[in-house]
């Protein structure tokens, strides 16, 4: 019978820790209040094909009162997302946001 021993991960080399590079700016996750606000007040709306459609929000529609409120300070960051919604399961498919 061949002895075995456990398996146990290598831990790196202090040398090397130092040098390992870590992201410069990490934005945090998106809020559910911004995915919220895109699927209440798109007025874009794009046909993907297979019944998805990709919903966003123009500047136009930022710049007005009630989504302003919806949103607060998070209206800048509203503008990057797109979501990629499913028609016949109405349902999300997928949240993007542009970086």
């Amino acid at each position: 019978m061949a002895s075995y021993r456990r398996f146990r991960p290598r831990l790196a080399p202090k040398a090397l820790l130092g040098r390992i590079e870590t992201a410069a700016f990490e934005r945090p996750a998106l809020p559910g209040q911004v995915v919220d606000a895109v699927l209440r007040f798109h007025d874009q709306a794009e046909a993907q094909g297979a019944g998805r459609t990709l919903l966003r929000l123009s500047e136009k529609r930022l710049r007005q009162p009630e989504v302003k409120k919806a949103l607060g300070k998070l209206a800048a960051r509203a503008a990057n997302v797109a979501i990629v919604w499913d028609e016949d399961e109405s349902q999300i498919i997928r949240v993007l946001e542009a970086a």
